[in-house]
């Protein structure tokens, strides 16, 4: 089975073997280790590499002076950091391990390489930022304009959406190791709060919560409940037409 890195720039377009065989070739320490609770790479680190998540979840945050942090973005198996990050000097955010996760780099003459010399490669690339920032708006409606309610939904659907297109989910159900705290400060609402609102879910039979899975018995009425439309993920195979077939 291919790795969630190639997967997921599937979903774009058709890669070939050469391009698939290219793409893992640039990224360099294949499984790099890191724990639970880690940073990846930190706020005001230097920037020498682009990590990739090939296993495990894990989480853009920053924190305020006085200790509280926002979750900004969640990465899941198969997403990229920050590509061209390499343009800044140093980290202006922090990404840490949610779960024990497996990073690779992709190092400045790799990147440069890929988006030089393969078109293809270049073009899933510029897709799997374009989407990151499609899911980072959407994040910003949803703390502006969505219920309680409403953004947990979306989240549960996004997240188990994401993980399908890289074949993660199990039927109607997928890992979740997020913990009600770390889904207060993804929805901007209080633990008490989440707390109540996933009661309320539970009772209504749009999720199910135990042992660190997600159960999802229909996806359309979560999706509705969520006001959750997929089209913002662009996983239509927009870039069919520069497939390897």
């Amino acid at each position: 089975m291919a790795s969630p890195f190639v997967r997921k720039l599937r979903a774009f377009t058709n890669l070939s073997q050469d391009d698939e065989r290219i793409l893992l070739g640039a990224v360099k320490e294949q499984g790099r280790p890191i724990r639970a609770g880690q940073d990846v790479i930190s706020v005001s680190d230097p920037v020498t590499a682009i990590p990739v998540f090939l296993s495990g979840w894990g989480y853009r945050y920053r924190y305020l002076r006085d200790g509280r942090r926002q979750i900004l973005a969640l990465m899941l198996p198969g997403d990229i950091c920050d590509l061209g990050i390499f343009v800044l000097d140093q980290m202006d955010h922090s990404v840490g391990a949610l779960t024990d996760v497996k990073v690779g780099e992709i190092s400045p003459e790799g990147y440069a390489t890929l988006m030089d010399a393969h078109p293809r490669i270049r073009e899933s690339l510029w897709w799997e930022q374009l989407v990151a920032s499609s899911i980072q708006r959407e994040w910003t409606l949803s703390l502006g304009q969505r219920s309680a309610l409403e953004r947990l939904a979306h989240v549960f659907c996004e997240v188990f959406s994401r993980l399908e297109i890289v074949g993660m989910t199990n039927g109607e159900s997928c890992d979740f190791p997020l913990t009600q705290s770390d889904l207060s400060e993804v929805a901007g609402m209080s633990p008490v709060h989440v707390n109540r609102t996933l009661q309320a879910m539970r009772a209504d039979g749009l999720i199910r919560l135990e042992g660190r899975v997600l159960t999802i018995p229909d996806f359309e009425e979560l999706a509705q409940a969520g006001l959750f439309d997929r089209a913002y993920l662009h996983f239509d195979h927009v870039g069919a037409h520069l497939g390897a077939n």
